[in-house]
């Protein structure tokens, strides 16, 4: 596989959640993906977690927009850094339970370690500051 095409498939996810395309999501995942959450300190292992997870997100700001600005890949390996914007009109799920729609906006770059297997992404680490969408939402003090 060209590193080209890795990165190709490593922007399904984001490209899936804006679209709120989970059919093109779950196409794009290996049926034991590991998704590992950093921010949200949330792992989960299979296809069915991963999409799970990424309906939550989309619920708690539907009109929610993933933006690769940035795609760089060696061998199975990429990186794509994303901005993720949205505005909070549904709740948001935490380990303590949900958080009330605010109708605020989140605005905060990212970053995706993504590994591609057999064109599909095998693994994906997600990395955000957490604190910085409770800030912006009004969940947590700035």
């Amino acid at each position: 596989m060209s590193e080209a095409d890795a990165v190709r498939i490593a922007r399904e996810n984001v490209d899936a959640w804006t679209a709120g395309d989970w059919d093109r999501l779950r196409a794009a995942l290996a049926a034991d993906v590991v998704y590992d959450e950093i921010g949200s300190q949330r792992r989960l292992v299979g296809v069915d977690g991963f999409v799970q997870s990424y309906q939550a997100w989309k619920r708690a700001g539907p009109d929610g927009k993933g933006t690769v600005t940035r795609a760089l890949a060696s061998g199975d390996t990429v990186l794509i850094e994303v901005t993720w914007t949205a505005t909070q009109t549904g709740p948001m799920e935490t380990p303590k339970g949900p958080i009330p729609p605010s109708g605020k906006q989140w605005n905060l770059r990212g970053a995706q370690v993504i590994t591609v297997k057999d064109g599909r992404i095998k693994e994906l680490r997600q990395y955000f500051d957490m604190l910085t969408i409770l800030q912006q939402i009004g969940a947590a003090p700035r």
